[in-house]
């Protein structure tokens, strides 16, 4: 844990793992700073300026060198974060103190390592969420033909089954998935665009020269990672992107909060139960209670990342001209913490659905409560073929079903309405007959076939795919 005597971000010290931390950590981002530098450095000697080889891998030697209380010394004098890097890089490669930075705008090491940042954080968000769907895969596949009582309203409907409940969960995420591989493989950085974005600088520096110019945008883009570069920008790139890339998150955060809404009230009606360990405590004040304190957390983690995309449209859409710095303090804030809890949020989505414990008799119970209501049609359909008057048997039932419903409402007495029907003399069905009829099997419609079909041709080609990176996957997860 951090220190005690000042404010600790509970997304750090609670809820995010260690990788996704490092990613946003100061020690990153700034390394990320000058690899910019030398990527810049390396494409302008490319091009024909003078620079050395000497300059760039004095550069290279430093690039994990970072000084923060020479940085903050002269920040606090400067007043400016980018220039006070610039002067302790400087210091640090004195050789190529001359042309770090050279022809370059803040934006250039400011926006594009927000983008670097924001691109691996995706990476790392897109493997959990395959681990969060191959968990529930082979959930569903387990309890593909389990039937079990299905809800609209949270009245009980007709019944569904486990894995085809699950199944919707994995279309939520799979859907998630495709938004946030689409933000992947069409991913951008700002470029070397200069002050306005207008690459005049640059044009200065290859006097006139328009070819090297653009080239300096691409091979700068090509260098660190990236295909492609907005073509167009003021001195930042447009805060819309930040927008999309954000709703993929709050993507994810809807499904995982339906997820863990699901799981809340399946838990009340103990069909379901999220993990809950040997040791854990559920309440302190009442010993017995086994609170689904996961699910929850991963609900007002969600609900977090949920409000907070309206942050970034606002950004966005109050952007003056070719920049203004009213979304700097923002973004350094809203940027990092929507990646942190979205990470929190599927550490949470693993841990739960890599552990999902089912009560089988329960549900069952409650498929049987439920059962007969549903079968009504059937059997009055059963006792029309067995000879008997189709509205006097409708009429029999629907008393039969009211005076069930009334004395378990009313004064809490359970009546068998099955029983009531087998013995009632106008009504002409068996025993046999009755229980051939309330098979809840017969009740399902196609749920296990969906469940399979689903995962075969949705599901398990792109799990496949990825399966080395499902496996190697070595996030740490606090719960």
């Amino acid at each position: 844990m951090g220190c005690h005597s000042v404010y600790s971000n509970p997304l750090i010290e609670r809820y995010a793992s260690k990788e996704m931390s490092y990613i946003f950590s100061d020690d990153n981002k700034y390394s990320i700073w000058r690899k910019l530098w030398v990527a810049l450095a390396e494409a302008e000697k490319e091009l024909g300026l003078n620079i050395t080889d000497e300059q760039i891998e004095e550069m290279k030697e430093h690039i994990n060198d970072i000084s923060y209380d020479v940085v903050a010394q002269k920040e606090a004098k400067l007043k400016h974060d980018v220039m006070a890097h610039i002067q302790e890089f400087g210091e640090k490669a004195p050789k190529a103190r001359p042309i770090i930075h050279l022809g370059a705008t803040s934006a250039f090491v400011d926006d594009n390592a927000d983008l670097i940042q924001m691109y691996n954080a995706l990476q790392l968000i897109r493997v959990k969420l395959l681990k969060c769907i191959d968990n529930l895969s082979t959930f569903a596949l387990t309890y593909k033909d389990m039937p079990a009582l299905g809800y609209t309203h949270f009245q009980p409907a007709q019944l569904t089954t486990v894995g085809k409940r699950a199944c919707m969960w994995i279309q939520d995420l799979l859907l998630d998935l495709k938004e946030l591989e689409y933000r992947i493989a069409n991913f951008m950085l700002r470029g070397v665009k200069g002050t306005t974005g207008t690459q005049a600088s640059f044009l200065e520096l290859f006097n006139g020269d328009k070819e090297k110019t653009m080239k300096l945008d691409e091979l700068v883009t090509r260098k660190l990672g990236f295909e492609k570069s907005f073509p167009v920008t003021g001195q930042t790139y447009t805060r819309k992107y930040d927008w999309y890339i954000m709703e993929a998150l709050c993507g994810i955060a809807q499904s995982a909060h339906k997820f863990g809404n699901d799981i809340r009230l399946l838990q009340h009606e103990n069909e379901l139960e999220e993990p809950f360990d040997e040791t854990q405590v559920g309440s302190s004040a009442m010993p017995y209670k086994r609170n689904p304190m996961r699910s929850e957390r991963m609900c007002s983690l969600s609900r977090y990342i949920i409000t907070n995309v309206s942050n970034f449209s606002i950004t966005a859409s109050t952007q003056w001209l070719e920049r203004t710095l009213d979304d700097s303090a923002n973004r350094r804030i809203s940027i990092p913490e929507m990646f942190l809890a979205t990470d929190g949020v599927l550490n949470l989505y693993i841990n739960i659905s890599s552990n999902l414990k089912v009560y089988p008799r329960i549900i069952s119970q409650n498929v049987s409560r439920e059962l007969p209501f549903m079968a009504v049609e059937n059997i009055l359909m059963r006792a029309v073929e067995n000879g008997g008057d189709r509205q006097q048997i409708h009429e029999k039932i629907r008393k039969h079903s009211m005076e069930v419903r009334l004395a378990y409402r009313e004064n809490g007495i359970i009546i068998d309405l099955i029983k009531k029907i087998i013995e009632d003399p106008d009504i002409p069905i068996s025993g046999d007959e009755m229980k051939d009829i309330l098979n809840p099997k017969n009740y399902i419609g196609l749920s296990a076939e969906q469940v399979e079909i689903f995962l075969d041709k949705y599901v398990n080609p792109i799990l496949n795919s990825n399966r080395t990176l499902i496996e190697n996957i070595q996030a740490i997860i606090n719960v």
